[in-house]
């Protein structure tokens, strides 16, 4: 069965990219959604065996065929599959399901239906190969595919140029961190002479010293690899640029793929990391400075999906800080409820643009709640689950460990919780802000079509599960149910606790009410006491402190400065010199010849007889006189 997953999405690759332009509209949603749905269906049914009959040696493995054999290294196509993988697979699946059935309404009158459905299941394809490799090899080819996809599919829209440049910058920045866990990847075969990921999860203890510069190096290169992929400090800024594609792209990108590799490498390497205490310092580290960057940025942004971008930016920083203070159950369970409510969020947004005509500025929104009723209250469920309302949304339940970790595990101290228990506010206030902007007050732009019935359907399942999905794993201190985090403790070690703690229950009092005074704060600028938003408005310093936000912290401006137009100055000098004369006159050379030649194709059938004549002749002659 493991192979017929990642199968499915390929299979409806290969027939839209081939044959899509010819079929059907109808035949092409039924193809791109159905082999996706069909997908997810056959992991549940793994899923349901799985619960029923554990394998006994905690994973299933599948060969397919021997890939390529080199000297010493031979490397196979061979799935595997243990609890960690189940968990990715069944958020690729499902979540990608839904997205794929929301699409089939949202790109209805896209010209290049068949494109946009060839490129998503491409890219499902790549993320559940990447996710189900069993070694490092297959495991790239997933991730350079789910990078490949990523560029076609954030520049979907070609015809602007913008949307160029933003699927450029995602393919380049991205690039950077894969250089570095590629150079990662070639450090570890030379130390272990071996790729496959168990050999190297086994070894690894006996082949280094915990500590030593070796691992911390091939550490941080995988570490560099997936802040690229999961758009951590410094590597974040093709994500915000992203939101060029369509919604469902988004939500893809988002929720499910893409983003989500950086915490799937990390953790399924955490035998590595743990063998490094200093990549650990780094990575809780870059993790909580981007949970509290990503949400300052976000709090001032006036498009709706940049908004949620940079929500996106922070929430992977709180994985990141997780996965770095080996709270490793803590970060895969967030990257669980995220999906959900990230997915809910993006394709409710999508409605609201396409029912307000392609219109992305909040402040030209307004007034949606009575207009559309069902994306309103979707939309407030995926909001509450980021906010991590507590204790009535999924987001609380997975958020909550993470600030008690940040604290109280061995890597924790006092600035990485100040940072998280901040975040959490950002997170309340910006999600209240959206809500109260996009849904509230007056109407401003009128609806110009509301959402089709395809596009509801995974709203509301999204919108229950945003709400319930959370109720399988509780704070121990509350009610000892971990259903999440047992079944992924024997493939995940647990966390590792400070001794002399205060107790959990403050901690979760503590977060609570800063969640609360967050979703306050929003309340009374953007609803209660408009005056005292519009008073900072005029403040000269807060206005600069706000476009400092919202240009992302200057990050672009620093890259452009140091790199981009430097390179370019470089460029443009050596642009004259003697190899691109040599390569011009060449060109020129070419180009004569050719209009010498297309002389004699003229079109007069007595010329060609009369060509061909000579050259017989000549030919003849030669062998006469030779």
């Amino acid at each position: 069965m493991l192979g017929y997953i990642p199968a499915l999405p390929f299979f409806g690759f290969l027939v839209l990219s081939l044959g899509g332009r010819f079929l059907p509209r109808k035949a092409v949603a039924i193809i791109g959604a159905g082999t996706v749905v069909l997908a997810a269906l056959l992991t549940m049914v793994f899923g349901i065996r799985w619960l029923n009959d554990p394998p006994v040696q905690g994973a299933y493995q599948q060969l397919l065929w021997n890939w390529f054999t080199i000297g010493d290294l031979s490397v196979a196509v061979r799935l595997r599959v243990d609890a960690l993988t189940l968990v990715f697979v069944f958020i690729i699946t499902f979540v990608g399901a839904l997205i794929h059935i929301y699409s089939t309404a949202y790109m209805k009158h896209d010209r290049d239906y068949a494109r946009f459905f060839a490129c998503m299941n491409l890219f499902v394809g790549a993320m559940l190969l990447l996710v189900m490799a069993d070694n490092l090899v297959l495991l790239y080819l997933g991730w350079e595919g789910v990078g490949l996809c990523s560029y076609l599919l954030i520049g979907f829209w070609y015809e602007t140029p913008a949307n160029c440049n933003a699927a450029n910058k995602a393919f380049l920045v991205t690039r950077i961190g894969d250089t570095a866990m590629l150079i990662g990847l070639f450090l570890l075969y030379q130390k272990l002479g071996t790729f496959d990921i168990q050999s190297i999860l086994l070894r690894s203890p006996r082949q280094f010293v915990a500590g030593a510069h070796d691992i911390t190096l091939i550490a941080l290169l995988l570490l560099a690899g997936g802040m690229g992929k999961s758009a951590q400090i410094p590597l974040q800024t093709w994500l915000p640029d992203a939101m060029a594609g369509p919604s469902p792209v988004s939500a893809l990108i988002h929720a499910a793929t893409m983003v989500t590799a950086g915490v799937y490498l990390i953790a399924r390497m955490h035998v590595l990391f743990l063998l490094s205490p200093q990549t650990m310092a780094v990575t809780a580290l870059i993790g909580g400075i981007t949970l509290f960057a990503g949400g300052c940025s976000a709090m001032v942004q006036t498009d709706i999906k940049r908004v949620l971008a940079y929500s996106t930016i922070s929430q992977i920083g709180y994985m990141f800080l997780a996965l770095g203070l080996g709270a490793w159950g803590a970060a895969i369970f967030h990257f669980f409820t995220h999906a959900f409510f990230k997915a809910l969020l993006f394709l409710a947004a999508g409605a609201v643009i396409e029912s307000l005509h392609h219109e992305q500025d909040i402040f030209r929104m307004g007034g949606l709640r009575k207009r559309l009723p069902l994306v309103f209250y979707s939309f407030v469920a995926g909001a509450a689950a980021l906010a991590a309302l507590p204790f009535i949304s999924a987001g609380f339940y997975s958020k909550d460990p993470i600030l008690w970790y940040a604290y109280s595990a061995r890597g924790g101290n006092v600035l990485l919780y100040l940072l998280s228990l901040a975040g959490a506010g950002l997170t309340a206030f910006y999600s209240t802000r959206l809500v109260l902007v996009v849904f509230g007050g007056v109407e401003r732009t009128p609806v110009f079509e509301k959402p089709a019935r395809a596009m509801n359907l995974p709203l509301v399942i999204l919108a229950v599960l945003a709400v319930t999905v959370g109720f399988i794993e509780w704070p121990h201190n509350l009610l000892r149910l971990d259903l999440f985090s047992g079944f992924l403790e024997g493939v995940l070690p647990a966390p590792v606790l400070k001794g002399g703690l205060p107790s959990e229950g403050l901690f979760q009092f503590i977060a609570a009410a800063v969640t609360l005074l967050g979703i306050y704060a929003g309340y009374v600028l953007y609803r209660g006491r408009k005056e005292v938003l519009q008073k900072w408005q005029r403040s000269a310093s807060i206005r600069a402190v706000r476009l400092f936000f919202l240009s992302g912290w200057g990050f672009d401006i620093l890259y452009r400065t140091l790199f981009v137009r430097p390179f370019l100055f470089v460029s443009g000098i050596g642009k004259p010199d003697w190899l691109d004369w040599l390569n011009k006159g060449i060109a020129r050379v070419s180009l004569a010849l050719s209009s010498l030649l297309s002389v004699s194709q003229n079109g007069s059938l007595r010329w060609y007889i009369a060509g061909v004549l000579i050259g017989v002749l000549f030919i003849i002659t030669l062998q006469l006189v030779l």
